[in-house]
């Protein structure tokens, strides 16, 4: 006999690279903190278990909170670099704090290459291309 198992997170977009906090028990817990946070979404996750309790089907739902805004213009922007290489990473407020980290990650690692992502709450995390020149 199959058993359905459904939990719900919260969370900041539909792309793939998405920011998920949970999980919860019910939809009301999960759209109380979505809101807190900002998010504008809700996930539901819906397993199904076989007779061994193994996972057989994951199901992924998005919900769109009611009353949330469309778009969030003034949403704070956050840097975030990554070395390729080796997956080390940090967070910045300021592009100068991002390029010095680079600096000096690329200085002590040789042919180590870092990455610059951009994250906005509720659109992701967006790679900025070429930005050292």
């Amino acid at each position: 006999m199959a058993y359905k198992e459904v939990f719900w997170m919260a969370c900041d977009s539909t792309e793939q690279l998405r920011a998920e906090y949970g999980p919860f028990h019910t939809r009301a817990e999960a759209e109380t903190e979505a809101r807190k946070l900002g998010f504008l979404y809700l996930l539901r996750y819906e397993h199904f278990l076989g007779e061994d309790e193994e996972i057989q089907e994951v199901r992924c739902i998005f919900i769109e909170l009611p009353g949330a805004p469309r778009e969030i213009e003034s949403s704070p922007v956050t840097l975030h670099t990554r070395c390729a290489t080796c997956g080390e990473s940090s967070a910045h407020d300021y592009g100068w704090q991002a390029e010095v980290w680079a600096d000096i990650h690329e200085f002590e690692h040789s042919r180590h290459r870092v990455r610059l992502f951009e994250h906005a709450r509720g659109k992701g995390l967006k790679e900025i291309a070429n930005w050292r020149g």
